[in-house]
């Protein structure tokens, strides 16, 4: 272990080497950073316990942003490697973390170009926090050490000691899956992430994630609609997308006065035409009528003809009058 006290680190346990692995331009964090994390296929950088204190961490690929000065490392864990904790403080818990950190002569003390999957250790305490994370690390797991914690007493429940700390990076343009639950700030108008599951679009004037939307597709007919026998058509008026549809309808009695009882109802019931192909409701749908005088029900139905069913009772559907009804329903 070592201690870089000029950049006032944690304790560092240095393991396995990684390898520098060249990619493509991947997504920014502003006009000269790089959003850095792990490159999404499979399962990268799975923790396994290993051991009673130890963990094994699987291979994956990620990108590691330091300073401005130094920009991204691309680098990638060919092989599993398995990294062993020290032993718990004797009074508190402490958390420590899972990294991989990128050495850089040109920018450290270190004196060496490398890549490593590392434990950095934490700082044992009564309410323990994950440690500070060094330049050129990104953080992979915290792992939960308890009190008194070691081989001989049983190690680490890896059941739950186990936090997932992957954040995720994608191309540039890409899809950013959001990872373990942080929210991030977008980088530009239009970027684009998987917030579990839901695809949301970064609006930079808004300075916030909206769920995207396609924009509305929508068909418009005015014509297709089957008048019946004893009506002419007026006006047919509809439109549908994105699985909804809708209509305006407006038709002229010309048949024989029918006259409607006290209680209401048609019998049988009035064929009013049929709505085409394509626009056919996936249960029966229940509509309103009117043709200014009276007022009734009709009922469209998973066939596409229209029937009115009731009507203001001891009235009467006259000659001439126009009868209007419209509705808004999920297309079969």
């Amino acid at each position: 272990m070592s201690v870089r006290s000029a950049w006032l680190l944690p304790l560092t346990q240095t393991r396995e080497d990684t390898r520098l692995s060249p990619v493509g331009t991947f997504a920014p964090e502003s006009e000269i950073r790089t959003r850095d994390g792990v490159i999404a296929g499979g399962n990268p950088f799975a923790a396994t316990g290993a051991g009673a204190m130890s963990l094994q961490v699987g291979i994956g690929r990620a990108l590691v942003q330091g300073t401005d000065a130094q920009g991204a490392y691309p680098v990638a864990l060919d092989a599993p490697q398995v990294l062993t904790f020290t032993d718990g403080n004797a009074q508190f818990a402490r958390i420590d973390t899972v990294a991989v950190r990128v050495y850089d002569q040109l920018f450290d003390t270190n004196g060496q170009n490398l890549a490593r999957i590392e434990v950095v250790v934490g700082e044992p305490k009564a309410t323990p926090t994950a440690p500070t994370m060094p330049p050129a690390c990104l953080r992979l797991w915290d792992v939960t050490i308890p009190a008194g914690a070691s081989a001989g007493v049983g190690g680490i429940d890896w059941a739950s000691a186990i936090a997932d700390r992957r954040r995720f990076t994608t191309s540039y343009g890409g899809i950013i899956p959001q990872g373990w639950g942080t929210s991030f700030v977008g980088a530009y108008d239009g970027q684009y992430r998987d917030a579990n599951g839901v695809l949301e679009r970064w609006n930079a004037t808004a300075g916030a994630w909206q769920t995207y939307r396609p924009p509305l597709s929508v068909e418009r007919a005015t014509t297709g609609f089957t008048v019946a026998s004893g009506y002419t058509l007026n006006q047919y008026v509809a439109r549908r997308g994105n699985g909804m549809g809708f209509f305006a309808l407006e038709v002229i009695r010309k048949g024989t006065q029918l006259d409607v009882p006290a209680a209401g109802n048609i019998a049988p019931d009035e064929v009013i035409g049929t709505v085409p192909a394509g626009w056919l409701p996936p249960a029966d749908v229940e509509l309103s009528a009117s043709d200014g005088f009276g007022e009734g029900s009709a009922r469209l139905n998973t066939a596409g003809t229209i029937t009115l069913r009731t009507w203001s009772g001891g009235g009467a559907l006259r000659n001439d009058r126009n009868i209007r009804m419209s509705s808004t329903y999920f297309l079969a």
